[in-house]
């Protein structure tokens, strides 16, 4: 049943106590969705895109709009509410996670574009969605009102669902600094290659898109020296200090944080495997194996702790920019370090429980193999390189200069 447009107000109407039932009813719509979604996920790896019943679903259930602005039908509530709404999916099904959270941060995001692009797309319709692929291999020619605009992007997660996409770019400068921006470009503007055959993530869709000469104007472009510094131009419109947070900040965790529910997904399936499991070798029981004790042990702290980091650095940056302050720098870099080490956690205390399964863990019905190879697969992700941006951090608390300016 959809959320419907008297009972948001209703809940907004009522302040602080509406917005935390709104919140609420989000979290429990996807704890809900969870046994769904975890019966679907053998279909959108053999489909190799989510389910298009799933995202109508989505969409009726109200997750689209956690961080979409008012002005367009959204709810402009905590990023927490959306990163638990994307973990709690994930617990069922990583793909259809990581594709909720890359689609539904697109919605956050084209609330600092120019106010013009933010009518181009939800005028007509606020449910539309938009993918991307942000890797800057544009070919950028400036002209009269815009630019022109060719290239090939891969990795477009959720692409098959898109209206829209975001596509970087670098727009060549005289000052030689590179201008790198997003640009907002409509389906009918692309062609998809159907190259998605991967190891992990098989359901995400994540295809390649080409286009060939589109004109993009000026205001659907979105610098990212704009989306560092908080001087976007939709903030003249979406006020909330929602929209100042940066956009590093808010993106990386759309990648990284679907890995964290895949690790509960995981542990919840070897929680139940493994209480019931007696070796056919040794008739020894999973439950009382010390090995296996500690590695589901450690698995629930691991989760427990990156939820709390997660929430508790989101609470930090939204409480210091409603008191109009900027954010400290080596904050960010902080946070970002802690994003990008999620995934590297998380493939390390499946392995674990993996290895506890014993012969039994090898066969395709075991659902934990999915978890397996799909956080592996996340942690390819550029924004999720632990090795690259922790160098970078301790370089910082080493005395030298940051060289992520991603944060």
């Amino acid at each position: 049943m959809a959320l419907s447009g008297d009972s948001i107000s209703e809940m907004k109407a009522n302040g602080e106590a509406g917005v935390s039932d709104l919140a609420a009813s989000l979290r429990e719509r996807a704890r809900a969705m969870v046994p769904t979604i975890a019966a679907r996920a053998a279909l959108a790896e053999q489909q190799r895109f989510v389910p298009r019943e799933t995202i109508e679903e989505f969409k009726q259930a109200g997750f689209f709009r956690i961080m979409q602005p008012r002005r367009y039908g959204g709810f402009e509530l905590h990023p927490n509410v959306f990163f638990d709404v994307q973990m709690t999916l994930a617990e069922g099904c990583m793909s259809t996670g990581w594709v909720y959270g890359v689609v539904a941060v697109h919605n956050w995001q084209l609330g600092l574009f120019d106010q013009r692009a933010q009518e181009d797309v939800w005028g007509k319709d606020d449910s539309v969605l938009i993918s991307s692929s942000y890797m800057p291999k544009g070919k950028v020619e400036r002209v009269d009102g815009g630019f022109k605009f060719s290239g090939r992007w891969g990795f477009s997660s959720g692409v098959d669902h898109a209206d829209w996409l975001f596509l970087g770019g670098i727009i060549p400068s005289q000052s030689g600094v590179p201008d790198y921006r997003t640009f907002l470009v409509p389906r009918s503007d692309i062609s998809i290659n159907d190259n998605w055959h991967t190891m992990g993530l098989k359901g995400t869709g994540s295809k390649e898109v080409v286009i060939e000469n589109a004109f993009v104007p000026e205001y659907r472009t979105h610098r990212a020296i704009d989306g560092f510094a908080g001087t976007s131009p939709g903030l003249s419109v979406n006020i909330s200090a929602l929209y100042k947070l940066p956009f590093g900040q808010v993106f990386v965790r759309a990648v990284s944080t679907a890995s964290i529910g895949a690790l509960q997904g995981a542990l919840n399936v070897f929680r139940e495997y493994g209480s019931k499991r007696t070796s056919i070798n040794d008739m020894g029981r999973t439950a009382e194996d010390p090995t296996a004790q500690r590695a589901v042990a450690e698995a629930a702290v691991a989760i427990d702790d990156m939820r709390l980091e997660l929430h508790r650095n989101f609470d930090a940056m939204l409480a210091t920019l409603a008191r109009g302050e900027a954010l400290d720098v080596n904050d960010r870099i902080h946070y970002r370090y802690q994003s990008a080490d999620v995934a590297q956690r998380c493939a390390d205390h499946i392995d674990r429980l993996f290895h506890s399964c014993g012969g039994q863990g090898v066969y395709a019905d075991n659902p934990l193999g999915r978890f397996l190879v799909d956080i592996h697969a996340a942690r390819l992700h550029y924004a999720n390189n632990a090795e690259k941006f922790g160098r970078n951090y301790g370089a910082v608390l080493l005395g030298l200069g940051n060289t992520d300016f991603f944060i």
